[in-house]
C-alpha cells in the first residue's frame, strides 16, 4: 500500500495535468483536493511515530479519525469489550498512553461498576507508604546457581523472531535495555536481532530445540553450551507448554520462514515449522529435573527454569516430588495462563484447554509450599497482565515476577488486527513482509516499550504503597477482594484456599 500510494499519486498528478492542458483548464481545480491529500500522504509515509500511517499513508488516517471521535473512557479493569475484542479498548488506551507518556488519569471518578459480579479491588490503608519504583526487583537463582540474576518485576513474555518481525524484536529488546528488564526469546531461538540491542535475554528452549538442535531435531548439548555462555543471555527457560495451545507444540507458517529464520532455527526454508507436542529429551518428572541440572552446568551456572500451563495438578505435584527426591531445584517456574495469546493455534486448543493463570499460579504456589521447596524457586506468571493492579494481583496470589506479551505488543503499536497468522500484520509487528515491517521504526518503538514498562511499574509502586505495604513480599491473597455472583464480597484467601494435600496424594503418569 505504501508503494502503491507513491505510484498512484504520481499517476493522478500527471493525469490532472494532462486533462488541464489538453481538455480544459477547469480540471486544474482538482489540484485543490488532490495536492493536500498527496501532501498529507507524503508526510505520513515518511513520519516515524505511527506504523499504520507509514504503511497506509491515506487509508490509515481513517483509523485515527474514528479513534478521535469515540469516547476516551479509561476503564482499567475491563477484560472484554462489547464487540468481542480480545482486549478492551480501554486497556489498549492505557497501554498506548503510557507508552507515549501521555496523560493517563481518569475524569469523573470510577469508570466501572463495583457492584457487578467479578468486580475486584485492593484494600488500601490509612498509613500509605512511598516506594521507589527502581527498588522493585527480585533475585532469581537458588543455592545451586552460580550466576543469579536481578530481574524486574515486569518483563517481556515469550514471543519468537519469525512470529514477530526483526524490527519488533529489536524494539522489544532495545526497550528492555533502556528500562533494565528482560526479554524472553520465545521458542524460536536467539537471533541477531535479540543480541544487537544489548538487552537482557531469557532464552526459551521448546520441544523443537531451535538454536541447540541436531539435524534430526534432538537436543544438542554442544550447540547449547556454545550459545548459552553469551553475556546477554541471563537465564534459560524450558518450555513444557503454553496457555494458548497447551500440549500442542508451536506453529510457524511457511510464509514466515525466511532464509534467516531457517538458518537461526535450523529448519527447511518456506515450509511450516511445527514443534512436537512433547520433549524428546525427557518423558518424566525426574527427567525434567535432571535436564534442568544439565542445562545449569552447560550454561556455566546460570538460572534455569521451566514454563508450564497447568493441566492436571497431580502432574505438577509429581514435579515437586522429583525436585525433593533429587534435591535439585529449578531457579524459577513460569506459570502461563490459558488466556495467553499466540499468533497461530487451533481454535479448540485456544478456547477449551488449559487452566487460567490465577488458578494455575495458586496451585503451583501451594504445592511448592506444601513440599517446603518454594524457598528455592521463584514463580513467574503471564496471561493478560497489563496494569499496575494486574501486577499487584499476580504478586498477591503468589508470583515473584510477571511477564507480559500483549501489553508489550500494544506498546509497539499493535492494533490487534488479528492477522498474526497470515504474515499481513498492518502494523509491521507480526510479519516478515518487508513492505509492512518498514512501517515500524525501531528508534521510536523501543522507547515506547521502555515508557510502558516504567509507567506500569510506577503505577504498581503507587498502589502498593497506598495499601500500606513497603515491599511486594508483604502482599497476600487477603489484600485482593472480589464480588461474587450473589453479591457477597470475598478475599482471594477465601476464594483460593490451599488444596495442595489433595493434589499431592493423587496419582500421576508424569
Amino acid at each position: 500500500m505504501r508503494n502503491l500510494f507513491f505510484v498512484l499519486s504520481g499517476i493522478l498528478v500527471a493525469l490532472v495535468a494532462g486533462l488541464g492542458h489538453w481538455v480544459s483548464p477547469g480540471f486544474y481545480w482538482i489540484y485543490l483536493l488532490l495536492l493536500p491529500l498527496v501532501g498529507m500522504g507524503m508526510h505520513n509515509a515518511f513520519q516515524t511515530k505511527k506504523a499504520i500511517l507509514r504503511n497506509y499513508p491515506i487509508l490509515g488516517m481513517l483509523r485515527y479519525f474514528f479513534e478521535e471521535i469515540r469516547p476516551e473512557i479509561q476503564q482499567y479493569f475491563v477484560e472484554n469489550d462489547t464487540d468481542g475484542a480480545p482486549f478492551s479498548r480501554e486497556l489498549r488506551s492505557v497501554v498506548y498512553q503510557r507508552a507515549k507518556r501521555q496523560l493517563d488519569t481518569v475524569p469523573f471518578g470510577t469508570q466501572r461498576d463495583l457492584y457487578l459480579q467479578g468486580a475486584e479491588w485492593a484494600q488500601h490503608s490509612l498509613v500509605p507508604k512511598h516506594i521507589d519504583p527502581k527498588s522493585l526487583r527480585v533475585t532469581i537463582g537458588n543455592h545451586q546457581c552460580r550466576q543469579p540474576y536481578s530481574a524486574s518485576l515486569f518483563n517481556i513474555s515469550a514471543m519468537s523472531y519469525g512470529s514477530l518481525s526483526a524490527q519488533a524484536i529489536q524494539s522489544l529488546n532495545g526497550g528492555a535495555k533502556i528500562g533494565g528488564f528482560y526479554h524472553n526469546t520465545g521458542e524460536g531461538g536467539v537471533s541477531p536481532h535479540h543480541l544487537e540491542p544489548g538487552g537482557d535475554i531469557v532464552w526459551q528452549i521448546g520441544t523443537g530445540y531451535f538454536g541447540c538442535r541436531n539435524l534430526d531435531g534432538t537436543f544438542s548439548a554442544e550447540k547449547f553450551r556454545e550459545r548459552a555462555v553469551h553475556p546477554h543471555i541471563k537465564m534459560v527457560e524450558i518450555k513444557l507448554s503454553q496457555g494458548a495451545k497447551p500440549s500442542h507444540g508451536g506453529i510457524l507458517p511457511a510464509a514466515k520462514v525466511t532464509a534467516e529464520v531457517s538458518a537461526i532455527r535450523g529448519v527447511p526454508l518456506k515450509k511450516d515449522v511445527i514443534s512436537p507436542p512433547a520433549h524428546s529429551k525427557f518423558s518424566s518428572a525426574d527427567g525434567l529435573i535432571k535436564f534442568v541440572a544439565e542445562l545449569r552446568e552447560l550454561s556455566g551456572g546460570k538460572p534455569i527454569g521451566f514454563k508450564i500451563c497447568i493441566g492436571d495438578p497431580a502432574e505438577f505435584a509429581s514435579i515437586c516430588r522429583a525436585m525433593k527426591n533429587l534435591d535439585t531445584y529449578p531457579d524459577f517456574i513460569t506459570i502461563d495462563g490459558a488466556e495467553g495469546g499466540t499468533g497461530a493455534a487451533p481454535l479448540e486448543f485456544t478456547n477449551s484447554l488449559g487452566m487460567p493463570w490465577v488458578e494455575g499460579l495458586t496451585i503451583a504456589r501451594d504445592l511448592l509450599e506444601h513440599y517446603d521447596i518454594k524457598k528455592h524457586v521463584r514463580l513467574i506468571t503471564s496471561g493478560k497482565v497489563v496494569t499496575g493492579f494486574h501486577l499487584m494481583k499476580a504478586l498477591a496470589l503468589g508470583a515473584d515476577a510477571v511477564n507480559s506479551a500483549r501489553g508489550m505488543m500494544l506498546a509497539l503499536g499493535c492494533i490487534q488486527a488479528r492477522r498474526c497468522n497470515t504474515n499481513h500484520c498492518p502494523a509491521g509487528v507480526a510479519t516478515n513482509d518487508p513492505n509492512l515491517t518498514v512501517g515500524l521504526v525501531v528508534t521510536d518503538k523501543r522507547q515506547r516499550v521502555a515508557n510502558f514498562h516504567e509507567n506500569t511499574i510506577r503505577a504498581f509502586a503507587e498502589i502498593l504503597g497506598a495499601c500500606g505495604l513497603e515491599s511486594p513480599h508483604q502482599l497476600h491473597r487477603r489484600h485482593i477482594l472480589r464480588r461474587g455472583d450473589t453479591g457477597a464480597v470475598h478475599s482471594y484467601a477465601e476464594l483460593y484456599p490451599s488444596r495442595a494435600p489433595e493434589f499431592a496424594s493423587a496419582p500421576s503418569l508424569f
